[in-house]
């Protein structure tokens, strides 16, 4: 075969090779396809996806266990709840508290929110937080007790789906993030009221994506977790003080608390108006009374070790721990507070009540921690008290959970906080007074009022006092270190007590004679005033030689009284009613914040009222007037040193002007006051509800005003001193405006602070009813007696340039009565006498005597009271 017929040959070789091969994979794909029809071939199986699960979904979580178990994610941040199946539609206890805040936002470090009663409910595939509605009562032997849920609202706190379930293990996994991250348990960002200036400070709004979670604590019977809440506002016009970094983003640090109930075995007690306890107010809705008041006192549950015993150590102590933040030479001094109260418990039948210890330097746990009773300080640069005690309680019984007290650094100090002191000044020379809608406004902000003290804002006042007074007069460094510790002293039993449960008692200042108070034998030792729990002054005596103590050095009767009624174990009703009969004695009465005469216009009865001492308040005060102005005399020699700038000498100026006008206020409030009684009735030494304050009385606190607050050398001092109240210059601090001392706006607020109250629509409408049942300073006299004060002394001379300010502001009031928006609120009579005041008022500015200026401002005068006689007619 040639080569030819050879290649020939293996073309067709390859040829089949290649059809060959491709027909036979042909048929057996074509057979496969046939077969397939019967016997089908599986594909590859795909990878079964896991199956998701509690463990998965928290894989990269830290796990937290506790109360209730808290995953928190490694990477993120973010955390998971962990709630069971037998933890579903019971009682527990939220409770939060301020970590770390500031005073322009109104929450600040120890500052407590409100505790309340929440249940986890599952529904379907959520989880409801719901705060049950506990303000009522039902006897369940009663039928109607099946309809309590009428026309009541529970809240939904908080409703989330159910990330996982294990239904073996009765377990449902949340997304907790919404819970702590956000306002949902606690509001922070208060509301804003209307009429609120643009340039006020606010809270910008809730930024989560900043806000975060700081720490977690978890205990078998508490969730801790502490929250830093940031609030945004880029276009912020007001961005605080010097304690905001920036005010485009302010942090708010929150402690959240997840409580479980407290064990069984606690007894319930029922408030008794004649005794001042913080209370949680509930209704009876089967009592057929008419009033239906059920109201929990507020109290540490106490038991006796030895119940047979009639003084017996408790089985839990209160025990009180002071922060290691604490300075070292006042420990002992606050131990020595704490420990007074153990006098009052040994009554009630309670050996060592009171326990105090010292944190540790390495304590692993910090006043956060609900289990410890703390007391803290802090140097705020904006001190929003000198002292403050709060607690917290079980919203179903009363019992007192825990507390704190929160102590300022500034207490110790003399800086005086000029702008408050002229802000408040400046606030008693508005001449209108509230609208409704402002009324309404100011009952929702005083809500809760009841929650902070002021008594280290009255202490520090009364110390700065005191340190003015003793440096004045040469004291030694001995003097001054008594002065301290008496009212550190003082002021631990004073918010201790408020732990304890108590309220405030401001009638209390009436325990002793100005006499006795002078008398250092006598009040050595005891405490000036029937309870610690007052606002009240500082003892200073005139007569230096004569001087005891400065403050309560021990609780007094009325707190002694008090704690039996709040934890005597009593054997039953007779032997707690015959502890409340005494209430009628004279060293246990009772008024408290509702009571207190403040505030303008607030209250009746004068003896409920701060900065006062001693059973003769007109005595007292008219004592303060006298030694502050003895003291102006020779301020300037004794305050300005060589070398120092004039911030010493300014400081006493106003300190005493502060007692003056302090003064001024006490001895206002009895003018149209009503003595009030809350003995029940036929109750042994008790008196009808409703006594006018005598003619007598009310004459002299009348003149006492005239001589030191109207009077034309009223609040006068040398003229040479004003020269000297120079504030020291730091850098642009005068950028604000002038800095020289405006001491005609000063006086002119203490004296418009008192008008406030004289010529109050509630004062006036009192002097006007009361004299139905035994008021003798009739109305119209009261008004002529001002007019007469206000004119008669200077009307045919020259009126000094402080009467001119005194007289427009007056004028001005008289004016707002029948013209103003808020002439509607004075009632005719006091209407009437406002205009005939007012003609007369035009007659004596008519003379035309006096220099220039005397002559422009009567025209002035005259020229505003026929503008307004205008619009009367």
């Amino acid at each position: 075969m040639n080569s030819r017929n050879l290649r020939i040959l293996w073309s067709f070789i390859l040829m089949f090779a290649i059809v060959g091969v491709h027909d036979v994979d042909a048929q057996r794909k074509k057979r496969k396809k046939k077969k397939g029809k019967t016997e089908q071939v599986a594909p590859k199986p795909k990878p079964k996806p896991k199956k998701k699960t509690i463990a998965s979904l928290t894989k990269s979580s830290k796990k937290i266990e506790g109360l209730f178990t808290i995953y928190q994610d490694t990477v993120t941040g973010a955390l998971k709840m962990l709630v069971k199946k037998d933890q579903l539609d019971k009682d527990y206890i939220y409770f939060s508290q301020i970590a770390d805040g500031v005073t322009e936002a109104g929450h600040f470090r120890g500052s407590y929110q409100n505790s309340a009663i929440f249940q986890i409910r599952k529904y379907f595939n959520k989880i409801d937080f719901v705060a049950p509605n506990t303000n009522f009562y039902f006897d369940k032997n009663n039928a109607i007790s099946k309809a309590s849920e009428a026309n009541t609202s529970e809240g939904i706190v908080a409703s989330g789906k159910i990330l996982m379930a294990d239904d073996k293990k009765g377990e449902y996994l949340i997304d907790a993030n919404g819970l702590f991250l956000s306002e949902t348990f606690t509001r922070i960002k208060g509301p804003r009221f209307p009429g609120t200036s643009p340039f006020a400070f606010s809270l910008g709004r809730f930024d989560k994506n900043k806000s975060k979670v700081n720490e977690i604590k978890n205990y078998p019977k508490n969730t801790n977790v502490k929250t830093e809440y940031v609030y945004s506002n880029p276009g912020v016009l007001n961005g605080g003080s010097n304690a905001i970094a920036d005010g485009r983003n302010v942090s708010i640090k929150v402690f959240h608390t997840l409580m479980h109930m407290p064990e069984d075995g606690y007894e319930t007690r029922m408030d008794d108006p004649k005794v001042g306890y913080f209370l949680t107010q509930t209704n009876d809705m089967t009592s057929t009374g008419t009033v239906n008041y059920r109201d929990m006192i507020h109290r540490w549950r106490l038991v006796k070790k030895d119940p047979n015993a009639a003084i017996s150590e408790p089985v839990t102590p209160i025990t009180w721990w002071i922060e290691n933040t604490t300075p070292m030479e006042w420990r002992e001094t606050i131990k020595e507070g704490v420990l007074a109260w153990n006098e009052a418990f040994e009554k009630a039948g309670f050996r060592n009540a009171m326990v105090v210890k010292v944190q540790p330097d390495d304590a692993d746990w910090d006043a956060g921690d609900v289990r410890y009773n703390v007391l803290r300080w802090t140097s705020s640069p904006n001190p929003p008290f000198g002292g403050y005690g709060p607690s917290f309680v079980n919203p179903k019984t009363g019992e007192i959970l825990g507390a704190d007290i929160m102590l300022e650094y500034v207490h110790f100090t003399n800086r005086v906080f000029y702008d408050r002191l002229l802000n408040d000044a400046a606030a008693n020379m508005k001449i209108g007074l509230e609208t409704d809608e402002e009324l309404e406004i100011q009952k929702f902000k005083s809500k809760n009022e009841h929650m902070f003290c002021s008594m280290g804002h009255v202490m520090h006042e009364n110390m700065m006092l005191g340190n003015t007074v003793l440096q004045a007069t040469g004291a030694s460094d001995l003097d001054m270190e008594t002065l301290k510790r008496e009212g550190m002293k003082s002021l631990i039993m004073h918010e201790v007590g408020h732990t304890l449960g108590l309220n405030h008692n401001m009638k209390a200042s009436q325990l002793f004679s100005p006499a006795q108070l002078a008398d250092a034998n006598f009040i050595k030792g005891k405490a000036l005033t029937g309870s610690v729990m007052d606002y009240a002054g500082i003892n200073i005596t005139n007569d230096r030689s004569k001087q005891g103590q400065y403050y309560d050095m021990a609780v007094g009767p009325y707190d002694v009284w008090a704690i039996q009624f709040g934890y005597t174990p009593f054997k039953g009703k007779a032997e707690r009613n015959a502890l409340l009969a005494r209430s009628t004695e004279p060293e246990l009465i009772f008024g408290n914040d509702a009571d207190d005469m403040r505030s303008p216009g607030k209250a009746i009865d004068p003896r409920v009222m701060i900065g006062d001492l001693s059973n003769d308040q007109i005595t007292y005060s008219v004592n303060r007037f006298e030694l502050v102005n003895t003291m102006l005399k020779n301020l300037k020699g004794q305050f300005a040193k060589k070398g120092e700038t004039y911030e010493d000498l300014r400081r006493a100026y106003y300190t005493l002007m502060g007692q003056s006008a302090t003064a001024a206020g006490v001895v206002s409030r009895i003018i149209g006051g009503v003595y009030v009684d809350r003995s029940t009735y036929g109750q042994e030494g008790g008196t009808q509800p409703y006594t006018p304050v005598s003619l007598e009385d009310q004459k002299r606190a009348f003149n006492t005003l005239k001589k030191y607050v109207f009077a034309p050398n009223a609040f006068s001092a040398p003229k040479d001193l004003y020269n000297y109240l120079a504030r020291q210059r730091r850098g642009y601090n005068f950028f604000g405006g002038p800095e020289d001392p405006k001491i005609h706006a000063q006086v002119l607020g203490y004296q418009t602070g008192v008008l406030a109250h004289i010529m109050h629509p509630n004062t006036l409408q009192r002097l006007n009813d009361s004299e139905l049942y035994g008021n003798k300073y009739k109305l119209s006299s009261f008004m002529t007696d001002l007019n007469n004060a206000m004119f008669k002394p200077d009307v045919y001379g020259s009126i000094n340039s402080f009467r001119q300010n005194l007289q427009v502001a007056y004028v001005k009031r008289l004016i707002s009565m029948v013209t103003g928006r808020t002439a509607g609120r004075f009632i005719p009579a006091a209407q009437s006498m406002a205009a005939y005041n007012l003609k007369n008022i035009r007659t004596w500015v008519s003379n035309g005597t006096g220099n220039v200026s005397t002559k422009a401002h009567k025209a002035h005068l005259k020229t505003m009271i026929d503008n307004a006689m205008k619009e009367i007619k």
